[in-house]
């Protein structure tokens, strides 16, 4: 058992492991909650987006729980999160660490990047990128980076993932990312997404102007 406060103090948060993983029927999914039902229990467990991609068409499913239990305060509270990977799960775990980083902090960050991506994106010292993240500013993106970049790779998250840290070289123009980014903002997209999509794009075709960019983003961006 692991528990994050040994003595929980009022208002106390701490986690604690007996659920390792739930397997079960999906009994229904939206891209905030899946209710998966396993020996006639209907389980209700909080979920970022990514994992809600992973989860599409299924009908069986397995998804790695972290338990969330709120204590000493008016009302008490018991919350499962679901991942569709155990790196997901571990990444989550890890952000929570950060102070000034929440639940609902760590659930937007997996929900705007992949395991991948933000392994990549702390490995690599990218602050831009986390910035493009609702309610990340740059402190909090620096924070993250320092706190977390030594961890994901001692904890084996980011071999897991392929990742690797090459500081100073960007995958992409960063000046062309960030107008693309910005021009799709203005259009009324999401920042993340937007970076997302683009990050993509460059990859693929790092050559691209950043009219022909924004161009082939509005065609993939959801």
């Amino acid at each position: 058992m692991y528990i994050q406060n040994a003595l929980p103090r009022q208002g106390a948060y701490f986690y604690r492991i007996m659920i390792e993983y739930i397997r079960g029927e999906l009994a229904d999914l939206t891209p905030a909650l899946a209710v998966v039902e396993a020996h006639g229990v209907g389980y209700a467990l909080n979920i970022s987006l990514n994992t809600y991609s992973a989860l599409q068409g299924k009908t069986t499913v397995k998804l790695y729980v972290h338990e969330a239990i709120m204590t000493g305060g008016r009302d008490d509270s018991y919350t499962l999160y679901g991942f569709a990977s155990r790196q997901e799960r571990s990444l989550y775990r890890l952000l929570i660490t950060v102070s000034g980083v929440g639940a609902n902090t760590a659930r937007m960050i997996l929900s705007s990047l992949t395991p991948a991506e933000l392994c990549n994106v702390i490995a690599n010292a990218d602050e831009k990128m986390l910035k493009t993240v609702k309610g990340i500013g740059l402190r909090t993106a620096q924070r993250i980076i320092v706190d977390l970049k030594d961890k994901i790779m001692q904890s084996g998250i980011a071999d897991e993932l392929h990742v690797s840290s090459q500081p100073g070289t960007p995958a992409v123009d960063t000046a062309i990312k960030d107008e693309a980014v910005s021009a799709l903002t203005m259009l009324g997209f999401s920042p993340a997404p937007s970076a997302k999509v683009v990050v993509s794009i460059l990859t693929d075709q790092p050559d691209l102007p950043v009219e022909q960019v924004v161009k082939l983003a509005l065609k993939m961006i959801k």
